[in-house]
């Protein structure tokens, strides 16, 4: 995520140290330091931990509320849906730091106004498989293809073998998922 003008470089820092040292236990001086300037030029940027984190989380889901504004206007068939799982996790991969931090720091994250922005997110995901007429299991399978994008993108990193590799068989399960949810009756 190396990114280059100082509002980026201050949240590129900041969530290296949230992930390092937790959220909580991070504070502005800290984050100041390790960027080698003064707390005050860091109030210029942001006034608070959750300014920061608010900023990393608009700049790097930016790309999944793009999806959902494009699967809005989709047709509802089972290629538009294989087409949001994958650039979904591209969209997961962009933002992989924002993730790690987020689940390393769920207690802190449920506090914080981005909890709920993420969890509408997901759930505006989710209608993009729903169907109303779909069986309990189908609904379950639907959500769970959603999850383990999530879960294998950041899970796996923990599994040896071909980082591309491990990627497309994350999303061949989550594709697999969706094709036995909206099978042909």
């Amino acid at each position: 995520m190396a990114r280059g003008n100082t509002r980026q470089r201050i949240q590129d820092v900041a969530l290296e140290l949230f992930a390092e040292q937790g959220y909580e236990k991070t504070s502005l001086r800290e984050i100041a330091e390790r960027l080698g300037v003064t707390k005050a030029a860091l109030y210029y940027h942001f006034k608070t931990k959750e300014d920061i984190i608010i900023g990393i989380f608009q700049d790097l889901t930016r790309p999944i509320d793009e999806l959902l504004a494009w699967a809005a206007d989709q047709p509802r068939t089972l290629e538009t849906r294989h087409e949001i799982l994958r650039r979904y996790q591209r969209a997961l991969l962009g933002a992989a730091p924002l993730f790690r931090f987020m689940h390393e720091n769920q207690a802190s994250v449920r506090e914080l106004s981005i909890g709920m922005s993420f969890k509408e997110r997901l759930f505006g995901l989710n209608e993009f498989f729903q169907e109303p007429d779909s069986s309990m299991e189908d609904r379950v399978r639907s959500v769970s293809a959603i999850f383990t994008l999530h879960a294998g993108t950041f899970f796996m990193q923990n599994v040896e073998g071909d980082p591309e590799e491990k990627q497309k068989a994350v999303l061949g399960v989550a594709l697999d998922l969706v094709d036995r949810a909206h099978r042909k009756q």
